[in-house]
């Protein structure tokens, strides 16, 4: 058990098991005191205990259900009003390969509320205090599926506005030492799978990677200052031409007149 120098407090959403847990493990082993957020209350005040012990931390709990209006509130005013978060990892999700026509309106309902707005307004609460003190970071986890529809549209949906909205957050923060990186994950064995209604087994093997292997890739793109961390990505390069394409087609879209094909 030892204690190194303190950079500060670590938030992480979804803390209690998968690629959340892993975080708040490394971010510990790394420095940083932690307050560790999820539904369910005893497996995060194990894990807390755990990393208390190993790494002499500094560890709060909130067990919250980030799908319920009052306890996001609950969450942003707790870590809004403390000035030693320094790091935000937006990691906690639902999934799932629902259709639009057939999927249960409450489900997609909560699985918006989580990836899309607890993520957005937890950012919100965390971003001015950051800037102020001009350090930090947020790290928002998204999925490679926010490029890909084939698992369902409300889902891939969710994850498009995380990699939108957390590109938008880079340019505002430009000149500041305020950092914000979006991980691409591909498949991940944890149990989002099972909570998802999905059974990882039946994916191709190859492409199945560790959450230990995801967390540590991702924390070398953030100490790298990467804006965008794909892990199972080999070549970097597809990366840059794929936003340089896209930044081009933008441009494109632009006339002061219907283009000659519509013939208007």
């Amino acid at each position: 058990m030892s204690r190194q120098s303190n950079k500060g407090t670590a938030v992480v959403t979804g803390a209690s098991s998968g690629i959340g847990a892993v975080y708040a493990d490394r971010l510990a082993g790394q420095g940083y005191d932690l307050v560790l957020v999820a539904r369910r209350a005893d497996r995060l005040e194990e894990l807390a205990e755990t990393l208390r012990y190993a790494y002499g931390r500094k560890v709060g709990v909130i067990s919250a259900d980030l799908a319920d209006d009052n306890d996001v509130r609950r969450v942003e005013q707790a870590i809004a009003g403390d000035d030693s978060v320094t790091l935000l990892v937006n990691n906690a999700g639902l999934g799932g390969a629902q259709v639009v026509a057939t999927a249960d309106a409450d489900v997609a309902e909560r699985m918006i509320k989580v990836n899309v707005i607890a993520l957005t307004r937890l950012t919100r609460a965390v971003l001015p205090g950051l800037i102020a003190r001009n350090r930090g970071a947020i790290v928002n986890i998204a999925s490679v599926l926010a490029f890909d529809t084939s698992f369902g549209g409300i889902y891939s949906g969710t994850k498009a506005y995380v990699v939108n909205f957390t590109e938008a957050l880079q340019r505002e923060v430009a000149g500041t030492e305020v950092t914000v990186q979006v991980v691409l994950p591909g498949a991940t064995r944890t149990d989002f799978w099972e909570a998802a209604g999905s059974d990882i087994n039946n994916v191709p093997q190859e492409i199945v990677m560790s959450a230990d292997d995801l967390v540590d890739a991702a924390l070398v793109g953030l100490a790298r200052g990467e804006a965008v961390t794909a892990p199972g990505l080999a070549d970097a390069a597809k990366l840059d031409a794929f936003l340089g394409a896209r930044q081009g087609f933008f441009g494109s879209l632009h006339a002061n007149k219907p283009a000659a094909r519509y013939g208007v």
